[in-house]
């Protein structure tokens, strides 16, 4: 791989979500803020949107791991819950046990018992339960209630449940259904995750690369900067799409630099709207690149 060739330890544009990559400037940074702010205010609902692919799993992961020892913390990243599913998954998240019926049969009524307890113990030992919960604009209405319901949980003081919605902005627009007035009203919160700004796409480029090992100069030319910020609109996923392929497209061809013409390469092994005759060029500068690699890693080994 490029990685011995450019000196680095692990793949600096994974398409996951690693928070040693965590990118803390302008939106990221700032809508991290909100959240622990909003947290540490003891406020039941808040509310995350952003587009595909501009790093929601990455900021709800990030701020898991920024919050102390006080606080128990649950994840749960599938929106195609049932109401009573949803309960048995907070209930797993937080560590507590429910009852269940001679033929594993669970009741609402015991399930939800069993939650207020465990939230409960843990107010009286100090803590305080976040659940996160990503792809929320793909919830059904019934799921999207029962939210509603659990923010119900408190004592005079204080809410024993906080819950964080991480969705893409088509949970704007289902939340100004009547229907779901009340759940709307509810949120203290909202911050918008915005792209990575044009002026700070070197920033959040080279950031990755120092964190994935690297340590030579600038590895990408600023019309490679330009080019990548002008095709991803600033989306962290298109730009780790592009970094990556125009990567692959420097060492197939013994370059120490990326340059505007490997990222032009690598975006039109993406667009689907070029003829057909250079798509297929591209497609076998990659199988050559490939062959190429491999030698590489016989002649090293």
């Amino acid at each position: 791989m490029y990685l011995q060739y450019f000196n680095m330890n692990e793949k600096p544009f994974e398409l996951l979500p690693d928070t040693q990559f965590f990118y803390d400037s302008d939106s990221y940074q700032e809508a991290l803020n909100v959240l622990l702010v909003a947290i540490r205010t003891g406020e039941g609902f808040v509310k995350v949107t952003g587009e595909v692919g501009t790093g929601k799993t990455m900021l709800c992961r990030k701020l898991l791991n920024s919050l102390g020892e006080n606080y128990v913390t649950a994840y749960i990243p599938s929106p195609f819950l049932t109401p009573i599913q949803l309960r048995m998954a907070l209930a797993d998240e937080i560590g507590v046990e429910y009852h269940q019926g001679p033929q594993s049969d669970i009741t609402d009524f015991r399930l939800i018992k069993d939650i207020i307890a465990g939230l409960i113990e843990y107010n009286q030992q100090g803590k305080q339960v976040i659940v996160c919960l990503d792809e929320v604009q793909a919830m059904n209405f019934n799921t999207l209630e029962e939210l509603r319901l659990l923010s119900n949980i408190e004592t005079e003081s204080n809410k024993l449940l906080q819950i964080v919605m991480f969705g893409q902005p088509e949970l704007d627009e289902r939340l100004k259904q009547k229907s779901l007035r009340q759940l709307k009203q509810r949120i203290s919160f909202s911050y918008q995750l915005k792209p990575v700004a044009k002026k700070n796409i070197s920033s959040y480029v080279n950031h990755r690369l120092h964190v994935a090992g690297y340590q030579g100069g600038e590895l990408f030319s600023p019309w490679a900067m330009a080019k990548i910020h002008k095709s991803s609109k600033g989306v962290p996923r298109r730009i780790n799409t592009l970094c990556n392929k125009a990567l692959i497209l420097a060492f197939g061809k013994g370059n120490t630099n990326v340059s505007y013409w490997h990222v032009k390469q690598a975006i039109a092994d993406d667009d689907d709207s070029l003829p057909n005759y250079y798509r297929r060029y591209v497609a076998l500068s990659f199988v050559s690149i490939g062959i190429l690699m491999l030698s590489f890693l016989v002649v090293t080994q």
